[in-house]
């Protein structure tokens, strides 16, 4: 049998071509290509790369500068769509019909998504009076913040009312999910980047469809409504009611850290949750600890799955006469839909819910659930109806470390395929060598640490782009939360639920606890190690592109000729990724802080109180992990601004106060404020309020030959979630106000850019 295989793994010259893992046996580059081509179709590989260039879309939608037509977008699909069709005979054709169409597919997706979510956002910050239905609560130790459906609005600023608002409370809410109540509260846009490429907050809010941010102010009356609440909105309340019941029962149970990340774990509420617990975990690497991610759906599912199929098969009849794996796998889908909803089925527990279910499907329909095509298919549904998600850091992450794993255990049956056909001993040391470590790689302990180890690599990138660090000890900590979530929070989270309406629960929840003080214990251990948080700077913007593409080759394809590819497309993205310092000056669109580098070359926030989530993703991108209380250092602040040296020897004033506009125009290289300047400002370079409104978050870097300017917004952007600014007059120096002129003028300054 192996001498018959191998003869019909030569192709009709003759030449030995079937060796996935030696391609280069075949003579020449384009020959291996083709050939390697060749195979990749056998296996129907290009399928994957069609959800690929249809995420690409997404990419090419949100990257455009004013919002497309919809109707324009999906007439390019259909039509893309029906050339592709009519040229299915013609292979390159019908490939490059075929690739747009799905390009086409992905940008329309994009423009659709918008179009169905678009609601109000509220233009400046404003006190209204709002009613509404609260749509969840999500409690903390103390007060608790809030969704609101606005019913209606009135006072605030152009009379906008937005769908919904965010809110937070200081004191404990008397009120709960489901319920209509009435309250005063001051509003404000969602905050925008804070730096160039970094996170939008204003993006992610405008497609949950909230239009304002912000507090209530004074009492919350709760009323009868005008009219009942939606079923749908009926439905989740209640459900949001017995989280936040299961959560408090947990917390008041286990006390403490330990509680909240008990809560966090069982019900998916994370508010309970200290900063200093947050900061203990993510320094450790385990922080998907708190989240309900696709590791815990997956583990029930298959405890739901495993379960019901040896339940079924204690009955003989069943066991031989009925097809109860599929019986089993219909079950396990009901179980996973509920599991999802109980923990509040947030956006990157239904990512986890889609790749579970198709999988499960799959069972039913005698495929192989763990399949690379399985995969592609739940993108491709998210792509379709949330693409923004591919933009966020939990797509990228949990498909990275799922497609890693896939390809593992592709590469494993491919091994065990080969060695079956050949099952021959090597015949030299090299080829001993090759056998030794491939049976330690795919068997035993061995196999757990492997597959951890790619998972972890095909999702480094993602996590130095996002959240600038990377923990050396991850290869620790991930088995680590696996068996914390494996042995103690899922089989408690079923196992509590269904005991608390009894009250019997509560000995779930004290074995939970010793599973949790042991894994704090050892993040402690993992935290204070030497090196166990190393801070990444900012990459060059088009650095993940390339490490991406890198990632994608090594996963997707099955030929090493064309794995190969992924050697000079993370070449390319490390030189991105390792290009220096992103910037010099950093200024938020609201202009009222910065963060400069200084000639002693460590970085020093400017501003009397720097919004702390901006400071953080200062330094973060600049790869300093000092807390933002060490980093003002080095600047000179009054009531009237700040003053500060920059790198290159240059003053940097920011003001805070109009009357110090005429000291520091005249003195200053730049000007930093959250006011309008004046015309007659003399500072080579001023970054007002005007400015900031058609920027966005801008950041600059001092050169010898003049200065490179990086922007949040592109020059006219005019997005649903990045509005074009609207014209205001600029006072001058020549034409001065009258008292009431100024008055108004100042009470405008003072407003959040829109």
């Amino acid at each position: 049998m192996g001498e018959a295989s191998r003869t019909a793994e030569k192709d009709e010259g003759g030449r030995d071509v079937s060796s996935r893992f030696f391609p280069l046996r075949a003579q020449g580059l384009a020959e291996v290509l083709r050939v390697s081509l060749e195979q990749e179709r056998a296996l129907r590989r290009p399928f994957l790369w069609l959800v690929v260039v249809a995420g690409a879309g997404v990419v090419l939608y949100f990257s455009a500068e004013r919002e497309p037509s919809l109707a324009l977008c999906l007439c390019a699909l259909a039509a893309f769509a029906v050339i592709a069709a009519l040229t299915r005979r013609h292979g390159r054709s019908h490939a490059l019909f075929l690739a747009l169409a799905f390009l086409a597919g992905g940008f329309a997706s994009g423009a659709w998504r918008t179009a169905r979510v678009a609601a109000p956002i509220i233009p400046r910050v404003g006190i209204g009076e709002l009613t509404g239905f609260v749509e969840e609560v999500d409690l903390r130790r103390a007060g608790a913040r809030f969704i609101l459906r606005v019913a209606s609005a009135e006072g605030l600023p152009d009379d906008v009312a937005p769908a919904r608002v965010r809110l937070t409370t200081r004191g404990d809410p008397n009120f709960s999910a489901g319920d209509f109540i009435a309250l005063k509260a001051r509003l404000m846009p969602p905050a925008r980047a804070a730096l160039p490429g970094g996170y939008d907050f204003a993006r992610d809010a405008f497609f949950a469809r909230i239009g304002g941010v912000g507090n209530a102010l004074g009492r919350i009356e709760t009323m009868s409504p005008p009219e009942p609440a939606p079923l749908s909105l009926r439905f989740f309340a209640r459900v949001d009611r017995m989280r936040n019941a299961l959560a408090m029962r947990v917390y008041r149970i286990i006390e403490g850290d330990a509680g909240a990340i008990a809560a966090a774990m069982v019900t998916g509420k994370r508010d309970l949750l200290s900063e200093d617990a947050k900061n203990l975990i993510r320094r450790a690497g385990i922080f998907h600890i708190i989240t309900i991610s696709g590791v815990q759906m997956t583990l029930v599912a298959g405890i739901f799955f495993v379960g019901f199929r040896r339940l079924l098969a204690m009955s003989q009849t069943l066991a031989l006469n009925y097809p109860i794996k599929k019986w089993a796998a219909a079950l396990a889908i009901f179980g996973a839909i509920l599991y999802d909803i109980g923990t509040g089925s947030r956006v990157g527990t239904e990512r986890a819910l889609v790749m579970t279910l198709i999988m499960l499907v799959a069972v039913l329909f005698d495929r192989p659930s763990l399949s690379m095509r399985n995969l592609a298919l739940a993108a491709l549904i998210i792509i379709a109806f949330e693409p923004e998600a591919l933009l966020g850091a939990s797509f990228q992450l949990s498909f990275a470390a799922v497609a890693a794993l896939i390809a593992v255990y592709e590469w494993r049956g491919e091994y065990l395929a080969k060695r079956r056909i050949d099952d021959r001993a090597p015949q030299t040391w090299w080829g001993a060598f090759r056998e030794t470590i491939a049976e330690r790689l795919l068997h035993g302990p061995g196999a757990a640490i492997f597959a951890t180890l790619c998972a972890t690599s095909a999702t480094a990138s993602f996590m130095a782009n996002d959240f600038h660090e990377l923990s050396p000890y991850v290869l620790i900590g991930n088995p680590l939360t696996l068996a914390i979530i494996e042995f103690f929070a899922v089989p408690c989270a079923l196992l509590g639920a269904a005991l608390y309406p009894l009250g019997l629960d509560g000995f779930v929840w004290r074995y939970l606890k010793m599973g949790i003080d042991l894994v704090t214990y050892l993040a402690g251990l993992i935290a204070s190690a030497p090196g166990a948080s190393l801070p990444v700077k900012a990459f060059a913007p088009w650095a993940i592109l390339f490490l991406s593409l890198a990632v994608l080759s090594l996963v997707l394809w099955r030929t090493w000729a064309w794995r190969a590819l992924a050697i000079p497309l993370a070449l390319i993205g490390l030189m991105g990724a390792t290009g220096g310092a992103p910037f010099d000056l950093a200024v938020p669109a609201t202009g009222e802080s910065a963060a400069l580098h200084l000639p002693s070359g460590q970085l020093a926030l400017m501003g009397q109180k720097p919004n702390a989530f901006a400071a953080e993703q200062w330094l973060r991108a600049d790869g300093d992990a000092r807390p933002s209380a060490d980093a003002k250092n080095g600047v000179g602040c009054d009531d009237a601004g700040c003053v500060a040296k920059a790198i290159d020897g240059r003053f940097v004033a920011l003001i805070a106060e109009r009357g110090a506009f005429f000291e520091d125009c005249a003195r200053a290289a730049v000007v930093v404020t959250p006011l309008y300047a004046p015309a007659g400002c003399a500072a080579p370079i001023v970054i007002d309020r005007r400015k900031l409104s058609e920027t966005g978050a801008v950041a600059l870097r001092f050169k010898a030959d003049g200065v490179e300017w990086t922007t949040a917004r592109a020059v006219d952007e005019d997005r649903p979630w990045s509005p074009a600014p609207r014209e205001r007059r600029k006072p001058t120096f020549a034409a001065p106000l009258s008292d009431e002129e100024r008055s108004a003028e100042d009470a405008r300054a003072m407003e959040p850019l829109e």
